[in-house]
């Protein structure tokens, strides 16, 4: 079943999938320094973050793969 923030990102065209998925990527980058330097509150944010990556990932290789198939 899909979750309500893959349909989110299942409605988001292509080029904005490219853009939420570099702006998701530096705020990961941000979080992790966080971490490292202890001003992190919300661990679980660095789960969330890799979790959307990987959606957004997925949604990439589905639109690339049913493009060419």
């Amino acid at each position: 079943m899909a979750t309500k923030r893959f349909k989110e990102l299942k409605s988001l065209s292509k080029d904005e999938l490219v853009s939420k998925q570099r702006e998701m990527e530096a705020q990961l980058f941000d979080v992790k320094i966080k971490k490292v330097t202890g001003q992190l509150e919300d661990t679980a944010m660095i789960w969330r973050l890799r979790k959307d990556l990987a959606r957004i990932k997925t949604l990439q290789s589905q639109a690339q793969s049913g493009a060419s198939g």
